[in-house]
């Protein structure tokens, strides 16, 4: 039963926040953060809900986080490093905090954009700044009032942690007549 109520609870949640999003253009994404074990289930239950799967692993496409571009040094010689080694074999994603960080990355020529926690006005101004240079991924602290503040931004993605990490169990119960 408790399984049942948390895919009930995903799915269910997933099913709300796409309403919220439908004729917008925007898809709605989860992430690999998921219950040990369960990633398979927890990501067929926002697929059910109508959301769309992110990243099974580390090994369906390139993520290249804050950490990496600091061990790298810069934004442009992580994509280097990536694109070197596999070409464009894998889609590549850089994390962006910044307005600076988005330019770097723009002009890398990445796939995907994903602007990390920024406020509206600054995902606005990262939004004029890509252009179409790249797919546009907004993340960090999405919930259902935010995805209302952000609905008519000009981006393609909101990914969402909470819809498998922070899921509240669908309420219904089972129960015999005799």
């Amino acid at each position: 039963m408790n399984f049942i109520q948390r895919m009930s609870g995903i799915s269910t949640k997933t099913a709300e926040l796409c309403a919220l999003l439908e004729g917008t253009g925007i898809t709605l994404l989860d992430t690999r953060k998921t219950m040990p074990g369960m990633r398979k289930l927890d990501k067929y239950a926002v697929k059910t809900g109508g959301g769309v799967n992110h990243r099974m692993g580390l090994y369906d496409m390139v993520m290249i986080k804050d950490n990496h571009i600091k061990v790298a040094g810069s934004i442009k010689k992580a994509v280097m490093m990536v694109r070197e080694k596999y070409g464009t074999r894998y889609t590549v994603e850089v994390e962006a905090s910044t307005i600076d960080e988005v330019e770097e990355a723009a002009a890398c020529g990445v796939d995907i954009i994903m602007l990390d926690n920024m406020t509206n006005s600054m995902m606005r101004d990262s939004a004029e700044t890509i252009r179409k240079r790249a797919r546009i991924e907004v993340s960090g602290s999405i919930n259902k009032d935010r995805i209302e503040k952000i609905r008519n931004l000009p981006v393609d993605f909101i990914s969402m942690g909470a819809l498998t990490h922070s899921v509240t169990a669908f309420d219904f119960s089972m129960s015999f007549a005799f």
